[in-house]
């Protein structure tokens, strides 16, 4: 369930908000002072900020701005201002929305909703941009680009060739068997044998070449199997 932080300093204000959202599903959470709504957020439990500007200890603006530096989330601003200066300024502090009192709880409800929503789209897009390296001494494989770099020069793979390696590369140390390789990589009901196995481990260390330690990769553990090896 997401959870928002309600941070208002007028009872009446700050249940009613509460009230709303609890009714469309969301947790929330309320803090009645600056320093307190900014110090809760600063946990990262929560989804949103509904943040107050005229509060006590530390004003919207201040939170708003001290909390852009490490956060973020969702952070939409409640005021009873009308001034458009306000407004752009609350904005050019990192808020992402500007809510005037009195305003319709189905109106803000949807605002928080439709903020939160996107940004989850914008985290999904950038974990999709992100990409974990797996390097080993100077051997670099990109999982989801399907890349393989050695001394920084990429190295052509076919698609089981990069399967295989990928596959010792995630689980380093370990000696697995041909008969477990063939089922992991090609799957057990496909054409062929584990002497296919065999083949792929040779391409491989043709095109990988040796460590930093003057080791292959991937080395074969006679009556086992075979291990990706890193010291």
């Amino acid at each position: 369930m997401e959870k928002i932080l309600i941070v208002e300093d007028d009872e009446l204000i700050a249940e009613l908000e509460r009230d709303y959202l609890e009714a469309n599903g969301y947790e929330t959470e309320i803090a009645s002072d600056g320093l307190e709504g900014e110090k809760k957020a600063k946990t990262g439990l929560h989804d949103a900020v509904l943040l107050d500007v005229m509060l006590p200890g530390k004003n919207g603006f201040e939170v708003c701005r001290e909390l852009r530096r490490s956060l973020r989330l969702p952070i939409i601003m409640v005021t009873a201002k009308k001034e458009d200066i306000d407004k752009i300024r609350g904005l050019g502090l990192g808020a992402d929305d500007y809510l005037v009192k009195p305003f319709s709880p189905a109106e803000l409800v949807a605002r928080v909703k439709s903020h939160i929503h996107i940004h989850n789209l914008l985290l999904e897009s950038q974990e999709e941009k992100e990409e974990t390296e797996i390097t080993y001494h100077n051997l670099t494989i990109l999982p989801k680009s399907r890349m393989v770099y050695l001394d920084g020069k990429e190295v052509v793979l076919v698609n089981k060739e990069f399967e295989l390696l990928l596959f010792l590369a995630e689980n380093p140390n370990i000696v697995f068997s041909k008969d477990t390789l063939f089922d992991r990589v090609w799957g057990m009901d496909s054409l062929g044998d584990v002497a296919t196995v065999t083949v792929h481990i040779n391409r491989l260390r043709d095109k990988l070449g040796k460590n930093d330690s003057e080791t292959q990769f991937i080395e074969t553990v006679w009556g086992a199997g075979y291990r990706f090896r890193i010291n």
